[in-house]
């Protein structure tokens, strides 16, 4: 899950796009890769309690099996100390790969890997790119939400030349849509005038439900399994599935 712009529910859709493959049989893991920790926060863990998190795996090459916690699903836990994880790797050789060289030991033990990825398109994100078989974007139906996807785009061009040459967007899901406003709907039909079939059939709406979700440690499906949210994400695992057949 990837969006330079904060704010457009990457966390929210990377835990309940991951409760919802689950619900379909399949093994997932959400790998945590803000400092900000929100993921990790959303599965009811505390990032200020932890000794260990992704910081280690990518900085000391701890494998990431030592900071893969089990909860609604496992996650592979972050920290503030992940903020000072750019330095630390900034000199390193292949440092764009570290988190590729993580998944190599555990990619066979599941069928999605999931990363929550922080708001800019840094180092971090870079190894998500670099780790990547494709690239979900969820989009704020606003206009100044859209035109950050091309310069993702160019990032992920830059990537296929130099670093992985299969990564792709996979999908544009567009969230926190509110169809009452005249600005959601010209913004959707915009999305969908510029980036047709990409653009998930899938649409997130606002709701209440998705933001207290986090606070009882699980996701939307838990939390309140009939509601608009929860469907919402079921579909989208529904539409991942298809496109990944």
């Amino acid at each position: 899950m990837a969006n330079q712009k904060g704010g457009v529910a990457k966390t929210t859709s990377t835990v309940n796009l991951a409760a919802a493959l689950k619900e379909q049989g399949k093994r997932v893991l959400v790998v945590d890769l803000d400092p900000q920790s929100n993921l990790t926060m959303s599965f009811g863990v505390d990032p200020e309690n932890l000794e260990q998190s992704m910081f280690d795996v990518l900085v000391h090459r701890l494998p990431i099996t030592e900071v893969i916690h089990h909860q609604e699903v496992d996650v592979a836990v972050s920290s503030i100390d992940l903020a000072g994880a750019e330095l630390a790797l900034s000199s390193a050789i292949g440092r764009e790969r570290a988190l590729e060289k993580a998944f190599a030991p555990i990619k066979k033990d599941y069928d999605y890997i999931l990363i929550d990825t922080p708001p800019s398109l840094g180092l971090l994100t870079i190894n998500a790119f670099t780790a990547s078989s494709g690239v979900i974007v969820p989009v704020q139906c606003e206009y100044l939400s859209l035109r950050g996807l091309v310069q993702l785009e160019s990032t992920l061009q830059m990537i296929r030349e130099n670093l992985n040459a299969n990564v792709k967007i996979e999908g544009i899901l567009p969230t926190m849509v509110d169809k009452r406003t005249v600005h959601a709907r010209e913004a959707l039909q915009l999305l969908t005038a510029n980036f047709g079939d990409l653009v998930f059939n899938t649409r997130i709406r606002k709701t209440v439900k998705l933001a207290e979700a986090p606070v009882r440690g699980g996701s939307v499906l838990t939390y309140q399994p009939d509601g608009p949210g929860a469907m919402s994400y079921r579909a989208l695992a529904e539409e991942v599935l298809s496109r990944d057949e």
